[in-house]
């Protein structure tokens, strides 16, 4: 008996690691190997931010130094910004702000989402019909209006201000992973392996979370891989109008800040925007990249084209 276990478990490894070089062997697009590199350099970044940047974060969030909004020198590669902030210290540490909000807004999306979507499927009835009108009524809420308008209520002192924010966003992208979650789990309810589950005695809970969710992934890491590059340009485009974080160092503030300086100092504007778009680029040739390994459709499709 212990050697069908362990014959069992040395089979359902190698089946996974098989599984593992196939999508590694299918994510090796130029494309999608450019998007890897972009967010791993990015990534990087925002860990090494206290060894990369010349300047700590105090320094480039409150100091005042001589000489702003000047050309790039030796001393300032990139040039300075408002009261002699240095422009590459500002944008190093602003990778770690910008890459943290994106990503803690789409991880509250998913956590509710699945939660959401798993018993709308699970449970169906009323229960499914509830949640999916309420998805549906929230799609017609832009996250950008909804945040401005909630923010201005509650004031822009509000030292809750920043979890506000992130709730907003994480709540109203929410609806989205649900739907997809639903629609996944849906298609797993009705397996063998999900009914012999029922007939071993096992919880709800446990179906649930242990057998279904980890088989309807698919779409939501797919859906995520796009979404995330999505939301750091909605929260950049929020603090370019001034009711985003105000106090972390965010590219978006930073083109907000220095937007009036446009023509005489367009180094304060060009690099934390070049920052932005690299960064949603990443993301989006990673999500394609993903979709064409992952998504089944999109397999399918390929072959009848051949």
């Amino acid at each position: 008996m212990i050697k069908q276990n362990t014959t069992g478990k040395t089979l359902l490894h190698s089946r996974k690691f098989s599984k593992l070089v196939r999508l590694v062997r299918q994510l090796r697009n130029p494309l999608t190997i450019t998007g890897f590199i972009i967010i791993g350099i990015m990534t990087f970044i925002a860990i090494f931010a206290p060894l990369l940047s010349p300047y700590s974060y105090d320094e480039v969030a409150n100091g005042i130094f001589l000489n702003p909004y000047s050309p790039p020198t030796l001393e300032h590669p990139l040039g300075t910004s408002l009261l002699g902030r240095d422009v590459l210290g500002r944008l190093i540490w602003g990778a770690q702000a910008s890459l943290l909000l994106g990503l803690v807004t789409i991880l509250i999306s998913i956590a509710l989402g699945i939660v959401l979507g798993l018993l709308a499927a699970y449970i169906g009835g009323w229960v499914d019909n509830l949640i999916m009108r309420v998805g549906e009524i929230s799609f017609t809420f832009p996250n950008m209006i909804i945040t401005i308008v909630v923010v201005a209520v509650v004031g822009s002192d509000n030292p809750f201000r920043l979890f506000i924010i992130l709730m907003i966003w994480g709540i109203l992208g929410s609806s989205g992973y649900a739907r997809l979650l639903r629609s996944s789990a849906l298609q797993e309810k009705g397996k063998m392996y999900v009914l012999a589950a029922k007939v071993s005695g096992a919880s709800q809970f446990r179906i649930m979370f242990r057998h279904i969710l980890p088989n309807s992934l698919t779409p939501i890491i797919i859906a995520a891989s796009f979404n995330i590059g999505g939301v750091i340009l909605g929260l950049a485009g929020l603090s370019f109008i001034g009711f985003g974080p105000t106090t972390m160092i965010e590219w978006g503030a930073d083109v907000a800040l220095n937007r009036a300086y446009l023509y005489s100092a367009p180094w304060t504007i060009l690099w934390p925007g070049i920052a932005i778009i690299l960064t949603v680029l990443g993301f989006m040739l990673i999500g394609d990249g993903l979709r064409d390994a992952l998504d089944p459709r999109n397999k399918n499709r390929k072959n009848n084209q051949k």
